[in-house]
């Protein structure tokens, strides 16, 4: 599993908060998000989940804004995005109480 790139690396680093898991299976997931730190563009490779040791490999296949697909999320934006990867049955919703998650990650090269 590779780092999240450097800030001078060509890619970007990229965060995702999970707002709702909305459909998920062992490989794919369907999630409401809002993006923390974009922007996210397709095809964004996220291998960290902040604030855990937890191991995630996954891959933003789609995004969604207002009934809308797009090839990528600007920072404060909310979406519904596909994620596929490995990790998916880590993902959870959140709430005031236990807090959200943020998947951490990087941009695919231009």
């Amino acid at each position: 599993m590779s780092e999240i790139p450097s800030p001078d690396s060509c890619r970007s680093s990229v965060e995702l908060q999970i707002a709702r898991v909305i459909v998920a299976s062992l490989e794919q997931a369907t999630v409401n998000v809002r993006c923390l730190r974009g922007p996210v563009r397709r095809g964004a490779r996220f291998n960290r989940l902040r604030g855990s040791a937890q191991a995630l490999d996954l891959t933003l296949t789609q995004a969604v804004v207002y009934g809308h697909r797009v090839a990528e999320l600007d920072t404060g934006l909310t979406a519904f995005v596909t994620l596929r990867g490995e990790g998916v049955q880590h993902l959870m919703t959140g709430t005031l109480a236990s807090g959200w998650q943020v998947i951490q990650g990087a941009n695919p090269s231009p």
